[in-house]
Parts: structure tokens; C-alpha cells; sequence
């Protein structure tokens, strides 16, 4: 009898939560995550004459100047990179293996009309290739969309969100490549 009454309970409570309307199930918003790769013609000590200084995003198009302080050591270093127009990041050096061709850094604090993301985080790596002769970059980064609420603006929702830092990712690893590729 106890058996039939708790089953009997709930069957109610799930029929009372599945009338809910759909919004009760709603969350914020979800980590999202971009890699983008590129394949460049030199070895990889080339690469990361170009690009690893944290120091320096002059191979970066939309960069207009990049200044800094702490030179390459984590949890010390920082950039503010100058996107004109008043446009700005800060960014800090969280990681850095010069002998692994590889950083991570992370923007403690956005404007999300510049970027339309939250707490977002990246690194950049560089891989050889198996006869060392060429490279592989990835660029990969974690982050929330610009708007953390739910109902967000189709500006700051997630697919754009994803199409940014893609979109950035991806034209910043051409002009790496074309930089290298045509330094020969």
C-alpha cells in the first residue's frame, strides 16, 4: 500500500513538473569553445620568432599597437593590445613554454561591443610536423557569450559569440601564415 501511494506521489510530481512552461527548465548560458589551426612552411622555432612574444601581436591584422609589461613570465605579464578607434583588450599571461611553443592568456575584464564574449581564455600553440620541416598553429579559446542572461540579444548570443572569435582566429592564422610563408 506505502509502495502504491509513493508511486502514485510521483507520478504527480512529475505531471505538475512537466506542465511547467519551458522557461522554468531555462539555464544561463553554456562554456563555448573555438579551435582554429593552420598549417604554416617553416619549422617550428620560425613560427615562434613570430609570435611568441606575448609582448607582440604585430602579426595580428586588427592590432594596431601592442604595449605591455612583465615581459613573458605568467601571472606577471600583461598586454593592452590597441584595436583603433578606441577599441581596446587587456589580456595577462597565465601560461607560457617557450621550449613547447605554446602560451594561454586570459582577458580579465571585456567590452563586449569589441568582442561579444565573457570570461574568455585562450592559448596558442605550435606543432611540428612530423619531418620538423613545417608547422601546425592552433589558436584555441573558451569562453560565454557576451550577453550571461537568458533571451540574449542575437549580438551577443552564442553563435555570435562563436563566429567572433572564429572569425578572428582564423583571419589572424592566415596573416600568420602568409608572414611566414612569404618571409622565405
Amino acid at each position: 500500500m506505502a509502495e502504491r501511494i509513493l508511486k502514485s506521489a510521483l507520478l504527480g510530481a512529475a505531471l505538475i513538473v512537466s506542465a511547467l512552461p519551458g522557461g522554468a527548465w531555462a539555464h544561463g548560458p553554456t562554456r563555448q569553445k573555438v579551435t582554429e589551426t593552420v598549417e604554416v612552411n617553416a619549422p617550428p622555432a620560425k613560427v615562434w620568432a613570430v609570435i611568441g612574444n606575448f609582448q607582440d601581436m604585430s602579426w595580428l591584422p586588427v592590432v594596431k599597437a601592442t604595449t605591455g609589461e612583465g615581459g613573458n613570465t605568467p601571472g606577471t605579464a600583461k598586454r593592452h593590445i590597441d584595436l583603433g578607434g578606441g577599441a581596446s583588450i587587456d589580456e595577462e599571461l597565465t601560461k607560457y613554454d617557450a621550449d613547447k611553443y605554446s602560451y594561454s592568456y586570459y582577458v580579465p575584464k571585456i567590452d563586449v561591443k569589441v568582442l561579444p564574449v565573457n570570461n574568455y581564455s585562450s592559448t596558442i600553440d605550435v606543432r611540428p610536423s612530423d619531418d620538423g620541416k613545417t608547422s601546425t598553429v592552433e589558436w584555441h579559446g573558451a569562453f560565454y557569450r557576451g550577453y550571461p542572461n537568458n533571451d540574449p540579444p542575437p549580438d551577443l548570443n552564442d553563435e555570435a559569440a562563436i563566429k567572433a572569435v572564429s572569425d578572428l582566429y582564423k583571419s589572424g592564422l592566415a596573416a600568420l601564415k602568409t608572414k611566414i610563408d612569404s618571409a622565405k
